[in-house]
């Protein structure tokens, strides 16, 4: 019997919070318990071998069986509700990484229905039709070919009563390929299959195909229109990687800016007038490259372009990736989103670079954020790994916002009386918009409104999206029932999911060649004297090797990132503040913002 492996990962609120202690059951297809399994601080548990069938099934278009084995997983965690997983394809040689996202208990409640996620067989085993439509000329709807940063996938045809779910683009790109073909298929083959499943969706995003329909998202799961994305799959280490190559790429007509309509099918059971899924792998085992094998199905003056262009990012991909000895502004920039990271995963090692300088910490703490979240650990930030700690810090961030405004806006225990509807306006509003944008980081159905105490079409689709989640009637109107299962999430947040609390009071730190304890002391800003009784020194001699506890000092601010429309005074009366106290702790000379600009509130 040939072998693959499973790895499940814990975590909730959109990776902001890893999951740590969660205990994970593996079992085969009969039900049986083949591993125990305990997530560690990073939400990760080790990667288990199973039993499978050979990788050459699975290479083979003419094999009618099933190529891989199918196993399951049961996920639970104190405070959050259980997880059962079916179903799930293993292949040979292969490493599937099963991401679970835990949704906290509500208040006082020690157990939910278990959420329950079948897997399944990957579109190119299936046998319907698919009769994708699209439009292969340089239709320009948009000014620039952007990547879609969440992407919006409704889960159904387009006309069906679905959800609408918001995905990281990179994670949905894994998704989809992970869905769609075999991760055992040679590396050409994967690779032009994720140019065409990529350029598929920015076609989508760049023609506003469905936007321009009337509908509010950019893409379906179903097959006959688009391509398959199947909510909470494994995604499979080899397809991971091409993605993280290849990422931001796409496939253009010389003259054109437009993504061309890459259709595809399996080429086997379906057939149609793109890309042959199955054909691939003939060609690829030919020696063909991506792009040959693409212009076997598409234009022959087809070529790749790439756009660096991402929606919400707080800052654009510099071009060329970024690795020790680079230095700059750049540099800083993910040295300070390393740095926020590692307060919720403290596996990130401590950066003791300078500021702006890739050192050895540095390389070292990006490794270990790769290997976390499912990148190629080799230390260097490309495209895919910056693009990831842009996410991850802007998932930390916010969250920490959230949490930060709910203290300030006082929402207590007890709901408003007052029954919102569009139209209504004030402070009722405002906490209404507050609580679904807590509910949007758990629940990714849930669209974030605009936080302006207005009751506008936003905050109606994002009540109705709430209240199908929470199985209310979805009319909209947020009575009694809606404030009650608002607040019980809310304090069910409170009570179970664990909040990383600002800087500890110490970092550690392994001593170089080279280092000093003047030297250490004044890189963190603290004296030799609190060093040596932080570590109960009687000298001032240091091992290379040796670890430290550095004390640093204790920071009374909250860190947010400036979105459009915000201003110094709103962002005082959020957190309680005065304007002068937030231009002093960011040494501000003018009260005019950029977006994306990170401050310090004060607060305390």
């Amino acid at each position: 019997m040939a072998i693959g492996y499973l790895q499940v990962q814990t975590r909730t609120a959109q990776d902001a919070i890893p999951v740590d202690g969660a205990q994970v059951r593996i079992l085969d297809d009969e039900g049986n318990v083949l591993y125990r399994l305990t997530a560690d601080v990073s939400g990760e548990t080790q990667a288990v071998p199973l039993e499978t069938l050979d990788r050459s099934f699975s290479q083979n278009p003419d094999y009618m069986g099933t190529p891989y084995a199918n196993y399951g997983a049961i996920v639970e965690a104190e405070g959050f509700q259980p997880v059962t997983v079916t179903e799930i394809p293993i292949f040979d040689g292969e490493t599937a990484s099963l991401p679970v996202a835990l949704v906290p208990l509500e208040e006082r409640q020690t157990r939910q229905g278990i959420e329950q996620i079948t897997v399944g067989s990957p579109a190119v085993a299936l046998s319907g039709p698919r009769e994708q439509e699209g439009t292969t000329a340089d239709a320009r709807v948009l000014r620039q070919v952007v990547i879609p940063d969440p992407i919006t996938v409704h889960l159904g045809a387009p006309s069906a009563a679905a959800a609408n779910i918001r995905v990281p683009f990179a994670d949905y790109i894994k998704n989809v390929a992970s869905s769609e073909i075999y991760p055992t298929w040679p590396e050409n083959a994967l690779k032009a299959n994720i140019y065409a499943i990529m350029t598929f969706a920015l076609n989508r995003v760049y023609t506003e195909w469905y936007r321009n329909q009337g509908y509010n998202f950019d893409i379906t799961n179903n097959t006959a229109y688009d391509q398959y994305y199947t909510p909470g799959r494994p995604i499979y280490d080899s397809i991971s990687r091409a993605v993280d190559e290849v990422l931001g790429e796409y496939v253009r007509r010389q003259g054109q800016d437009a993504p061309y309509f890459t259709s595809f099918c399996n080429g086997t059971t379906a057939s149609c007038q793109g890309m042959s899924q199955w054909g691939t792998v003939t060609l690829a085992n030919n020696g063909y490259s991506p792009l040959q094998i693409l212009r076997s199905y598409y234009p022959n003056d087809i070529e790749i372009a790439e756009t660096n262009i991402v929606t919400n990012e707080l800052s654009s991909y510099p071009g060329t990736p970024l690795r020790q000895g680079s230095s700059g502004l750049d540099v800083q920039t993910i040295q300070t989103y390393l740095n926020r990271i590692r307060r919720n995963y403290p596996a990130i090692p401590a950066i003791t670079d300078p500021a702006g300088t890739f050192g050895e910490s540095t390389r070292a703490a990006v490794a270990k954020f790769q290997s976390i979240f499912g990148l190629t650990a080799d230390g260097v930030v490309g495209r895919s790994t910056w693009y990831k700690l842009s996410g991850i810090y802007t998932s930390v961030t916010r969250l920490a916002e959230l949490n930060s405004e709910g203290s300030s806006l006082g929402i207590g225990t007890v709901p408003p009386s007052a029954v919102l509807r569009q139209g209504s306006r004030g402070q009722d509003v405002v906490t209404l918009q507050y609580l679904l944008n807590l509910a949007s980081r758990y629940y990714p159905a849930v669209p974030a409104p605009a936080q302006d105490g207005i009751f506008g079409s936003g905050t109606r689709q994002s009540v109705t999206a709430f209240q199908q989640a929470a199985g209310l009637d979805a009319d909209g109107i947020v009575g009694a029932r809606t404030w009650q299962a608002l607040y019980n999430l809310y304090l069910g947040i409170e009570e179970n999911v664990p909040t990383p609390g600002p800087d500890t009071g110490t970092v550690t730190y392994t001593v170089q060649a080279g280092d000093s304890l003047w030297l250490i002391a004044q890189r963190y800003g603290t004296t030799v004297q609190a060093i040596m009784q932080a570590n109960g020194l009687t000298s001032n001699m240091l091992q290379i090797g040796q670890v430290l506890r550095i004390p640093v000092s204790q920071n009374p601010y909250v860190e947010y990132t400036v979105r459009a429309g915000d201003t110094l005074w709103e962002l005082a009366r959020r957190y309680q503040t005065t304007v002068e106290a937030i231009m002093q702790a960011n040494g501000l000379t003018s009260s005019l913002l950029r977006i994306g600009q990170v401050l310090r509130i004060p607060i305390g």
